[in-house]
């Protein structure tokens, strides 16, 4: 039962391995939000407007506005 002194003594410095570990995580979850609501893909509006007639052309080349 000799070896149970140390326990208390390295206490504090696990303790801060600890909460070292629990931020390193934090900061790389909030990192990887951040990354995802910064950076939205923005959608092209492909839609015809509504003064313009359909023609065929606008059915076989989406792309062509």
């Amino acid at each position: 039962m000799g070896i149970h002194y140390t326990f208390g003594a390295n206490k504090g410095s696990r303790l801060m391995e600890k909460k070292a570990k629990r931020e390193k995580r934090l900061a790389e979850k909030r990192a990887k939000k951040q990354a995802k609501q910064g950076s939205p893909k923005q959608k092209e509006d492909k839609t015809i407007p509504i003064d313009q007639v359909i023609t065929l052309d606008h059915l076989t080349n989406p792309d062509k506005k």
